[in-house]
């Protein structure tokens, strides 16, 4: 890290952290663990996946989250009927007024923005979920042979409801794995939804303050790429992951009988990087391995498929990756 200047960065964003928390928590009672994901997705150029059964603010926290922040808000509500045009622009035709000579003129669609809210992305078939995946990848858009980049920073926050609800379209693992962040929303507490319901149900609402610019956003990003890693922690995420993988040597044998196939690279780069970004976040200069165990279901349970024998023994991936955290202790 550049010394100073990069401790000042780091101070500034642990102070707009604390602000940011305590900004949300006018309209999003209690989920901390959540919003801190969603934070290190943030700084990490990472796209986030938000499940949840409809009812626990997954819309209004994305909502809110975007109040905080310096940026283009846009909103995609997923449908069956929606076509990938609906989300990356379409061509119309245009009259010049001076010249009468009509030609192709592109429109941009909602994909143009630097945080887009996904409303429900299981609710749409595959090809309109390909389209915004494409986007999410690639950072840019092609309409007619001409490629529109994308503006920095460019954040997805999708929500789909569990894929036991009907009028469902599951994402395809290859997709899932496009995201960083797959975090389950949770039922509230009692006390959490006593405050809910004192909150929601008065005659104000809270206007939110924005507490980061895009150029900090910016700095934020550039600091977290800046963070060294000691190796021991990049060796501990390596071979975590490759434990996953049922053909690997270093597999417990549990995994091995529920499994059919683990995670790939992108979550050893996924669990690295997210550590970074937990590590500033916390105001430290470097990231410990408590850091990667703590990102491993969000970083993890998207990216291994658990076989039949795990289903018929009433196993979750996040059974089995709580059970292969407690191997590698």
């Amino acid at each position: 890290m550049n010394e100073q200047k990069d401790l000042q960065v780091l101070e500034k964003l642990t102070e707009a952290r604390t602000k940011f928390l305590s900004e949300i928590s006018k309209s999003i009672i209690g989920q901390v663990s959540v919003l801190d994901h969603v934070l290190i997705a943030l700084f990490c150029k990472g796209h986030t996946l938000l499940v949840g059964v409809p009812g626990l603010a997954k819309t209004l926290m994305i909502k809110s989250i975007a109040d905080l922040l310096d940026l283009k808000f846009k909103r995609i509500q997923f449908t069956p009927d929606l076509m990938p045009s609906d989300i990356t622009g379409t061509e119309v035709i245009d009259e010049d007024h001076s010249t009468g000579k009509r030609g192709f003129r592109f429109f941009k669609g909602p994909i143009f923005g630097n945080i887009i809210l996904a409303d429900e992305i299981n609710r749409t078939p595959p090809k309109t979920q390909a389209a915004l995946l494409e986007a999410m990848q690639e950072h840019n858009v092609t309409a007619s042979g001409t490629t529109y980049i994308l503006e920095e920073p460019f954040f997805v926050l999708a929500t789909q409801n569990p894929i036991e609800q009907e009028g469902t379209y599951p994402l395809p693992e290859a997709q899932l794995d496009r995201f960083m962040f797959h975090i389950k929303i949770d039922y509230p507490d009692r006390a959490e939804e006593i405050a809910i319901v004192q909150t929601t149900t008065g005659q104000t609402s809270e206007v939110l303050k924005k507490v980061i610019s895009r150029e900090d956003l910016l700095s934020y990003q550039d600091l977290v790429r800046r963070v060294p890693v000691a190796e021991n922690v990049v060796e501990y995420a390596v071979d975590l992951v490759a434990s996953t993988r049922p053909s690997s040597t270093i597999a417990p044998d549990f995994i091995k009988d529920w499994i059919e196939w683990g995670a790939g690279p992108r979550a050893s780069q996924y669990l690295v990087l997210g550590a970074k970004a937990k590590a500033v976040l916390d105001g430290r200069p470097t990231p410990n391995i408590d850091d990667i165990k703590d990102l491993v279901l969000p970083v993890l349970r998207h990216r291994i498929l658990p076989n039949f024998n795990a289903e018929a023994d009433g196993l979750s991936a996040d059974d089995i990756l709580l059970k292969l955290l407690e191997e590698k202790k």
